[in-house]
């Protein structure tokens, strides 16, 4: 009878035999994880990117409508205790013809209860506006015409940074229950160059889940839509990088501004 002898190993033998016996439960897990680090969120792919540019709202309204589909056609609005569909934030205080001009500080947390988005910038704060307030609000009176609105008539702005947050929580919690989303896409105007503008998709333990540029459509006025849908809610946190610069009463050739319109993401889903 064959006798089989454990001889003991020294530490560099049992380092690599644990490296070896990580690597093979990755190759059979399909998840790598480093001792000490938490655990990446596994993606069996790639999410699925909707995107379009144009000069006008018709020239986007297709892919808005099919991104929209693709989040759950049913928009929750303000309701609580849901667990399908997607939310949408327009900046028009409910009513299309709503010209005033908002400033509001950071976090701006007017839709963290009803829609689930504590919506932050490094900013002092942002601005809810038609083209008009934005070119009073900034100083800047080119800004009463170079920005379009994809759904009227005011458009949305953080105030001394190009950079917006996104962090979702469960709608009705007031804040208290973490959630992640399926998807999240934005309307923008104005991006004239291209990789000016950027979406960032972070997951729960702030791991970067996907990068992409908005694409780039040229001309005062002309609007991009980028979205993005993950096949779970893997979406914890988004980072919108708005044009190369801030807004402000001083552009420049070498800058591109872009303001923000309607927001669309999937219903906020508990995190735990």
């Amino acid at each position: 009878m064959k006798q089989y002898v454990r001889l003991p190993l020294n530490k560099a033998q049992s380092r690599l035999t644990n490296k070896l016996l990580t690597v093979a439960l990755a190759a059979f897990t399909g998840v790598t994880c480093l001792a000490g680090t938490q655990p990446a969120l596994a993606q069996s792919k790639a999410p699925t990117v909707f995107q379009a540019a144009g000069p006008s709202a018709a020239s986007i309204q297709s892919t808005v409508d099919q991104y929209r589909a693709a989040l759950g056609a049913v928009n929750n609005g303000n309701n609580p205790g849901v667990t399908s569909g997607h939310r949408e934030i327009n900046w028009d205080g409910g009513s299309p013809t709503n010209a005033t001009t908002t400033l509001t500080g950071t976090p701006l947390t007017t839709f963290l209860n009803t829609r689930g988005a504590n919506i932050t910038t490094r900013g002092s704060g942002f601005v809810q506006a038609p083209p008009s307030g934005l070119a009073d609000t900034f100083g800047n009176s080119s800004y009463a015409t170079i920005f379009h609105a994809f759904s009227p008539l005011r458009l949305f702005s953080p105030i001394g940074s190009n950079v917006t947050e996104v962090e979702f929580f469960v709608p009705g919690s007031n804040g208290n229950t973490p959630a992640t989303s399926t998807g999240f896409g934005v309307v923008l105007t104005d991006v004239d160059r291209h990789a000016s503008t950027v979406i960032e998709y972070f997951g729960a333990h702030g791991e970067l889940l996907f990068r992409r540029n908005a694409p780039d459509s040229p001309g005062d006025g002309n609007l991009s839509f980028i979205g993005v849908v993950f096949g779970d809610a893997s979406i914890a946190r988004v980072r919108i990088i708005a044009g190369n610069a801030a807004p402000g009463p001083d552009d420049d050739r070498k800058t591109d501004i872009v303001m923000m319109d309607d927001f669309l993401y999937g219903e906020p889903t508990p995190l735990f």
